[in-house]
């Protein structure tokens, strides 16, 4: 029998070869999983988070979810912005900002509106009794958030123009200690801010939104995990909205989840869900007209660089 001689560096490179094989299946076996990054404030994301059924809808399409906490949506919107997180939940002004300056931003969910969930506060033994006293009077707000837009339509309504609006630019917190201090003649604010002034220090509502502005809260993710993760958001947004139908139906028992993720009085809790609309659903063209105007209204008063197209900025299927 004829043997055919094989070199030796041929023979070790084969069974070097052979040798890979397994731990290339093993590679294609354990290839990562999909994971949604999830940015919430203390609100119904935290409620989603604690029950974990996210998790469990998520398993089988080969997802996980990590959480991070953060103090306010722009701060959110902001790691959206380098990366950080897929998912979150935020106002309806923030994210017009965000995506002035470029944010790859796409929004995917929307709330019913709200709009007794936030209003203008004045002391209780306040002279002040009608929009039209606010004029020229020191008003506390969060620059660019959703009460921003607020008063500007408010005083809009009334008669009276964005020139007669002294604002005073303070985070909550701040805005808190001056409201109560006297440094500031109103204040406006949103849920649980507002309830806890109401029960706490005794303000009085001058005026809230409704019959001025929705008021809708919204869930972004990025342009680029949209297109890859649609399957993965729309299962997040209907877990939201499960905890809007639960909580429409049982306010109590979510007042006292909330109560304990505010670190607030129960009372307040009440107080500001016996307020809330309940609703979460996808986005349409019909909401993101909604933003269209506030974005308008925020680049013809200076407040953001340029014209954008929220349409720009829509997930995919929208209706």
């Amino acid at each position: 029998m004829t043997r055919i001689a094989i070199p030796r560096r041929r023979l070790l490179q084969g069974a070097a070869a052979a040798l890979a094989l397994p731990s290339s299946f093993a590679a294609l076996a354990q290839a990562p999983a999909r994971q949604l990054r999830i940015g919430h404030q203390k609100g119904y994301l935290s409620v989603l988070k604690a029950r974990g059924t996210l998790e469990k809808r998520l398993a089988p399409l080969g997802a996980t979810v990590k959480w991070t906490e953060f103090t306010a949506g722009p701060v959110q919107l902001e790691a959206l912005n380098v990366g950080s997180i897929d998912f979150g939940d935020v106002g309806e002004a923030p994210p017009i900002f965000a995506q002035a300056a470029g944010a790859p931003l796409a929004y995917v969910g929307a709330t019913v509106p709200r709009p007794k969930t936030e209003a203008v506060l004045v002391p209780k033994g306040s002279a002040i009794q009608t929009v039209a006293d606010l004029k020229g009077k020191k008003i506390a707000l969060n620059k660019g958030s959703n009460v921003h837009y607020f008063i500007v339509k408010l005083f809009e309504k009334h008669g009276l123009a964005y020139s007669d609006l002294n604002l005073v630019y303070l985070p909550p917190a701040d805005a808190r200690a001056a409201f109560e201090k006297g440094s500031v003649d109103a204040w406006v604010i949103w849920d649980p801010f507002l309830a806890a002034a109401q029960q706490s220090l005794d303000a009085r509502i001058l005026a809230d939104a409704v019959g001025v502005v929705g008021n809708r809260a919204y869930y972004f993710s990025s342009l680029d995990y949209v297109a890859k993760n649609a399957d993965v958001l729309a299962v997040a947004i209907e877990e939201v909205n499960k905890i809007d139908q639960w909580g429409a139906a049982h306010r109590n028992e979510l007042a006292t989840e909330l109560s304990a993720i505010w670190g607030l009085p129960k009372a307040v809790a009440d107080l500001s869900q016996g307020r809330t609309a309940y609703g979460t659903g996808p986005i349409t063209k019909a909401i993101l007209a909604e933003q269209q105007q506030i974005a308008d209204t925020f680049f013809a008063l200076k407040l953001i660089p340029k014209k954008i197209n929220v349409l720009e900025a829509a997930g995919a299927g929208i209706a």
